[in-house]
């Protein structure tokens, strides 16, 4: 056998890496073994191979190996300490040569959201849509700000440029007077998509999806049999409305149709609604409800609303609580022309066919909404000319002047007289071809938003000079272009200063655009963009099923939990266990806490026993975790291990088939992983991945606790109930959930709650991963071994505590991210 140590004399490597290779480690890494298709003979300390050497590196430091059973000197032992840092040394000193000639990152393009926020704040107009026009962009190290990833080809140029012609269209595109702000009331029966739905139909035949009339708080069936007319006298009109007994929903989707959005813009909307009761139907069918037995409602009644654009385009704008008393419900917003509201009572059932059943009704009746007028005021308009139309043309009509103004706003640099000249040049081409000049003007700006100096983020190696420091602190706390404090900062060459750079980025945090630096980070690092791309089963969680509401709830409250961290700097530890969480009525019901009410979020004391707290557990990370129908402990232990501890695994052979669940119900995954752990290659694996994904069994495909698995066919009686589809549950209460774990560094585990104990042991991994995940949001670079000391000093310089705000802080501060 060719022993390590020739190899690594040949090589010129350290003796002690030699020596430690051969002592503790060739009898299952050499040529014969390979165990894990690692040989260690064959592996040279050299750079192309130096990503191989750091996790060879770490699994040495963490005691993973050599494994227990092998000679395994003590983690303080000076052998030890000299194998790791003979390897280290050459690790890291790859890394500060790489970044002394081409630095930690590469030029990257803006990806799709920041170059439609950088649109709408150049042209102070936040309803801008733009995203959806350009491609989707690639992912590196999880994040969508990597350069590597982020190519540019000629087909996402010309959907660029269609972009930003776009954009400087919806911006020109008001009259050219200032706009009148109307108010207008828009009474529901007044509305052709209320009124129609009052009659049956070969799809609509069923009081279930009818809307009903109803004034004051008592049904009217001569109005309901046609008898008399549905848009009456002014009582009729201010104290009638128009009811429902079940969510919006096909082919039950009433929407304020009378009010189309004249233009983009900001507006004030105000929904007058309350609540009702509605009676039961005849014996035996009570739950059918008679929509001419209606009482005041016995509770509030959640309500989203959505602007709708054609067809079917939903954008949620908003929700409130509709009491048992005429309620309003108050909103500004933003709308795109042509969009209409459409309110949606999201606590009530959707009904699928056929033969279904309210789960809410009772044999007293059941809930419903009544709608009475939605009040629209707009568009509100604070300036005229707007500020994107005075950027555009303001007050000349010379191009070269209005070119110097507008690239002065796009770029985020001083702009050289030449870049002026070559757009200039542009417009007066197609002045030359007789276009018009608002259209000149328009293809020279539109090159402008498509041009390098725009698009791509342009820094220089070295240390970032004040304009380069001032995108990169922009894009990663408000994922667009810096304002104009951070321009006059760097224009007076302060914003390097250290303690300029640290009360900017306080005031960045404090700013509700930091909101989009929380929204976008957690997208990516949680997978939180996909909370909508799985739908809950229909057999198995008929409970789940088309409740948005819940959906909705679920993502809104991981964002607000992290914007909470951030805003009042609490511990890294609260992403693994918090004793608090930050709820709505939605959320409590589904975590099992009481005295929670309403629509609205707060946070919520836990008690000291509750599996909730942190973010494993929280209903939208166990959502993207899932895939509607199953969970598995593989890939949710595969999550935790990435995205909570910092500690990725392998990727599993491809010679190895996927464990299935049983949907039947017959075995647990886990049963069957005890079976594919038999083989000692895929369990040096699991015993790793498993543990964190067993802990999270206790919580089914949406995050509501279970102590016994679901399955469909025989094998039990169904429990009795209705889905939200308003069909009786298909499935069955199978095997029950074992929940219990070893963890492989030491710590047996009974459940979820003793599992957060055994993490919280080691919390300055946890703030170490934050670190390094929000080091590849903001800088576009992957952490790499040679950075591992300046994020230990991020660390250390944090506090015991480490604070999400302040860790943020000294992330701004440290050389990492003030450094190409």
């Amino acid at each position: 056998m060719v022993t390590a140590a020739y190899i690594f004399t040949c090589l010129a490597a350290p003796a002690s890496v030699a020596a430690f290779v051969e002592k503790h480690c060739l009898d299952c890494h050499d040529s014969d073994t390979a165990k894990g298709g690692l040989d260690l003979t064959a592996l040279p300390l050299e750079p192309k191979l130096f990503d191989t050497w750091a996790k060879v590196h770490d699994r040495v430091r963490d005691g993973e190996m050599p494994p227990a059973k092998q000679s395994r000197p003590p983690r303080k032992d000076k052998e030890m300490k000299a194998f790791l840092a003979a390897v280290a040394e050459p690790l890291a000193a790859a890394d500060r040569a790489r970044d002394a000639e081409v630095g930690r990152t590469t030029w990257r393009r803006l990806n799709r959201f920041e170059y439609e926020n950088s649109l709408r704040d150049l042209f102070a107009a936040p309803w801008l849509q733009i995203k959806e026009m350009l491609p989707e962009d690639g992912e590196a190290h999880r994040f969508n700000k990597v350069g590597e990833a982020l190519d540019v080809s000629h087909m996402q140029m010309a959907q660029y440029l269609a972009a930003a012609e776009y954009a400087i269209r919806e911006v020109l595109s008001s009259q050219s007077v200032r706009p009148e702000t109307k108010t207008i009331r828009y009474y529901t029966r007044e509305m052709e998509s209320f009124a129609r739905k009052m009659k049956f139909t070969k799809f609509n035949q069923s009081p279930e999806r009818a809307t009903f009339p109803v004034l004051g708080f008592t049904g009217q069936p001569d109005v309901r049999a046609y008898k008399t007319p549905l848009t009456g006298g002014p009582t009729d009109r201010q104290e009638g409305g128009m009811a429902v007994v079940a969510s919006a929903y096909e082919p039950l989707e009433p929407k304020f149709d009378g009010f189309v959005a004249p233009q983009a813009g900001r507006y004030k909307i105000r929904l007058n609604a309350h609540s009702i009761w509605v009676g039961p139907g005849k014996a035996p069918s009570w739950w059918r409800p008679d929509l001419d037995t209606v009482s005041r409602g016995r509770r509030p009644e959640p309500i989203t609303l959505y602007a709708e654009s054609q067809p079917r385009q939903l954008r949620r704008i908003g929700a409130f609580d509709a009491a048992p008393t005429p309620t309003i419900g108050a909103f500004e917003v933003y709308l795109l022309k042509g969009e209409t509201i459409r309110p949606d009572p999201s606590r009530l059932f959707r009904s699928r066919p056929s033969n279904w059943h309210n789960p809410l009704a009772t044999e007293e009746g059941q809930p419903g909404v009544n709608y009475r007028w939605l009040e629209v005021e707009g568009p509100l308009v604070d300036e005229w000319p707007t500020a994107g139309r005075r950027l555009l043309f303001g007050e000349s009509t010379d191009p070269k002047q209005l070119m110097e103004n507008f690239l002065r706003r796009a770029y985020r640099r001083p702009v050289a007289e030449a870049e002026n000249n070559r757009f200039v040049g542009l417009v007066q081409k197609a002045l030359d071809r007789g276009v018009s000049f608002p259209a000149a003007m328009t293809t020279g700006y539109a090159a402008v938003l498509c041009s390098p100096g725009f698009i791509f983020l342009e820094e220089k190696v070295g240390p970032l000079d004040d304009f380069a420091l001032a995108a990169r602190l922009s894009y990663f706390l408000w994922n667009s272009s810096p304002d104009d404090t951070l321009r006059s900062l760097a224009r007076q060459g302060l914003l390097t200063r250290p303690a300029i750079l640290r009360a900017q980025t306080q005031r960045m945090l404090d700013d509700p655009r930091s909101r989009r630096f929380v929204d976008a980070f957690l997208d990516y690092w949680l997978d939180l963009r996909r909370v909508n791309a799985t739908s809950p089963d229909a057999g198995l969680y008929p409970d789940y099923y088309l409740d948005d509401l819940l959906v909705e709830s679920a993502a809104e409250e991981t964002q607000l939990f992290f914007a909470g961290l951030v805003r009042k700097d609490l511990p890294a530890r609260n992403i693994v266990s918090s004793n608090f969480v930050v709820i709505n009525e939605r959320l409590a019901t589904h975590y099992g806490l009481r005295g929670v009410d309403g629509v609205n979020f707060r946070r919520v004391p836990l008690p000291a026993s509750s599996p909730r707290g942190g973010l494993m557990t929280q209903a939208s990370v166990l959502k993207v975790t899932a895939n509607g129908t199953t969970t598995s402990p593989v890939l949710r232990g595969v999550w935790v291990m990435e995205r909570i501890l910092g500690k990725p695994s392998p990727p599993p052979p491809p010679s190895v088939p996927a464990v299935e669940p049983d949907t039947r119900g017959a075995t647990t995954l886990r049963e069957q992983l005890n079976k594919h752990r038999s083989d000692k290659t895929c369990a040096a694996c699991h015993t790793r991945i498993d543990p964190a994904g067993f802990a999270l069994e206790s919580f089914d495909v949406l995050g509501g606790w279970r102590d016994q698995y679901r399955a469909l066919g025989d094998g039990g009686p169904r429990p009795p109930g209705y889905g939200k589809n308003g069909q009786p549950f298909e499935f069955h209460l199978a095997q029950p959930v074992d929940a219990a774990g070893d963890l492989p560094g030491g710590g047996t585990f009974r459940d979820i709650v003793e599992l957060k104990r055994l993490l919280l042991r080691d919390d300055r991994q946890i703030a170490r991963n934050l670190v390094r995940q929000l080091l590849v949001f903001g800088t576009g670079a992957p952490v790499r071994f040679g950075d591992r000391a300046q994020v230990e000093a991020i660390l250390d310089d944090a506090g015991k505590q480490y604070g999400v705000r302040t860790l943020i802080s000294q992330i701004v501060s440290g050389e990492l991210f003030r450094s190409k």
